[in-house]
């Protein structure tokens, strides 16, 4: 039945899902699988959320769209409410899209509106979408960007401070980024030049890298030093996956924009820019737009819901909680399998890398150890430049027994491929 898809995307499996429900999902054959995907960090709020549900069903019933060129939706009005609840004090205005690539786009042409500035930087193994513009700043895979370029052009690319890649501590690492970005930015777009740095505070498609608090503390500073906009993407990062509402919060900084999407509407498909009212004035009405952004009601009234469940539910504190237990188990096994050189994130956005008895990346260890999961029902994603990571990203309501549960099906899985590891 499937084969009137567009073979363009890729696909974990083949299972075609007919129902959603927590962290469960089930098959037209009957089979349930465990999904510690989250369809890519969207239902932070569990499948097929009782009261995300409820709203969408009321709101469909009273407005599914009102074109915000011709009218305002109240669900979207309302949404900004919600969402300057949440974020710092100076973001109050907010842009609404459809997805993240739409949005990373939208807030690259607000940093150029505020600034009147041309060039953007980025970091290595980013992740920003797949439309012409984002793919120009994702650097995370070729296959991205494979028979696409020439891309748009006034993107710089620097250092990413990835440890375990480097091999290095993370002082040392921080402090060679911190020197190579200097060095960008005399080599290559001078700072008034440059009208954003965007960065996501764990790199998502790049293998789930937490950037140093000290290194966004220092991205503050050299933006405060040259007028340069500090924009932060926390589409996978976003909506409590980290244990806090936005990851960025763990630095203690404040970021000029905030890109959202994914998590944001538990499935409906909404992205949001965030930033102040003194930088969206400089952006001309009419500059940008679309016909669906902000419009869809049901969209809105979806996130705006979401919102309150993560607050209401505590998803925030399960989520710390439960990626504490999911690192200690993880953290076990890889003393008991070497071959899981780094095990790092924060709350339940966890990475688990695999590289050879020479320190060098085994994606091909890595795709057996996720298919096998499959094969046993959990579903698991990679990611990583070399395809040599897995990321644990269960929706945020998942128990303390479903979490021991899946990493006993991960460590049945290990033992079982242990013979090939080495």
């Amino acid at each position: 039945m499937q084969q009137l898809l567009s073979p363009v995307w890729t696909h974990l499996s083949d299972a075609q899902i007919v129902k959603g429900e927590g962290i469960y999902l089930y098959d037209d054959n009957g089979n349930c699988y465990i999904d510690f995907t989250s369809g890519i960090g969207v239902v932070n709020t569990g499948h097929c959320h009782p009261r995300i549900v409820k709203a969408i069903q009321n709101q469909a019933g009273e407005l599914l769209f009102g074109q915000m060129n011709c009218v305002v939706p109240d669900a979207t009005v309302k949404l900004s409410h919600k969402l300057n609840e949440v974020t710092p004090d100076h973001i109050n205005r907010f842009f609404f899209s459809n997805s993240g690539a739409e949005a990373t786009e939208a807030c690259v042409k607000l940093a150029k509106a505020a600034t009147g500035r041309s060039n953007v930087i980025v970091f290595q193994g980013s992740f920003h979408g797949r439309t012409h513009l984002a793919m120009a700043m994702t650097t995370s895979k070729t296959v991205y960007r494979q028979k696409f370029q020439p891309l748009p052009a006034g993107i710089f690319v620097a250092p990413f401070p990835y440890s375990y890649q480097y091999g290095w501590n993370e002082d040392d690492t921080v402090e060679f980024c911190k020197k190579q970005l200097d060095l960008l930015l005399h080599g290559q777009t001078a700072p008034d030049e440059t009208a954003a740095i965007i960065i996501e505070p764990i790199l998502g498609e790049g293998g789930y890298v937490p950037a140093p608090a000290a290194f966004l503390k220092h991205l503050r500073e050299v933006c405060d030093e040259h007028g340069i906009l500090l924009v932060m993407d926390e589409v996978q990062s976003g909506f409590g996956r980290t244990g806090t509402f936005f990851c960025y919060e763990q630095s203690n900084i404040k970021p000029d924009i905030i890109v959202m999407a994914k998590g944001l509407g538990s499935g409906l498909p909404i992205s949001a820019v965030a930033s102040s009212a003194e930088i969206m004035e400089k952006w001309m009405p009419g500059t940008h737009g679309g016909t669906y952004g902000g419009g869809s009601a049901v969209a809105s009234r979806s996130a705006a819901e979401t919102v309150d469940v993560i607050r209401d539910e505590k998803l925030v504190q399960n989520a710390a909680e439960r990626g504490a237990q999911l690192m200690e188990q993880l953290n076990k096994l890889q003393v008991k399998f070497p071959v899981i050189g780094d095990v790092r994130g924060k709350g339940l956005m966890i990475a688990t890398e695999f590289t050879d008895r020479h320190g060098n990346p085994d994606g091909e260890i890595t795709k057996k150890v996720a298919a096998g999961c499959l094969e046993k029902n959990l579903l698991l994603l990679t990611c990583g430049t070399y395809g040599n990571v897995i990321r644990w990203i269960p929706p945020l309501i998942v128990t303390e027994e479903q979490i021991a549960e899946a990493t006993a099906v991960f460590e049945k899985v290990m033992a079982e491929c242990k013979p090939e590891m080495f």
